[in-house]
């Protein structure tokens, strides 16, 4: 559906289901490989794994899923803007791509969302500890 301002994204109408189904393969298959070769030198990890578990909940809405795919797909291609592999810059335009998303569905990322990011990337305090 099409407003004055562009396609209403809200929209039900809006569905582009192959390349969503397209961007969650590849986001399934290269995520965690990507994170676990730069999470050490990202400051945004937990955003991203944050994202990551959101976007795979099948109770999150479609459109929202569609939103991080997207740009988790982006953080995970090879060939991007500005090439990772550029010091100190390299991964700018990954993060202002993601953190544009997540900026875009924050009410999305649930608190499970994030305990589960911290659990994967070993920043969760083990259960026993009474300041967890």
């Amino acid at each position: 559906m099409l407003t004055e301002n562009g396609p209403d994204l809200a929209s039900d109408k809006i569905q582009l289901p192959a390349t969503i189904k397209r961007n969650e393969k590849r986001v399934r298959s290269g995520f965690w490989r990507k994170l676990a070769r730069v999470g050490g030198r990202i400051p945004f990890a937990e955003e991203a794994a944050s994202a990551y578990f959101c976007a795979i909940d099948r109770e999150t809405p479609t459109r929202v899923r569609a939103t991080l795919l997207a740009a988790l797909a982006y953080f995970v291609i090879p060939t991007d803007m500005i090439p990772d592999i550029i010091a100190m810059v390299g991964f700018t335009d990954d993060a202002t791509v993601l953190l544009t998303a997540l900026g875009l569905v924050q009410a999305h990322i649930k608190p499970r969302h994030q305990q589960e990011a911290r659990k994967a990337l070993g920043l969760a305090k083990p259960s026993g500890d009474k300041n967890a």
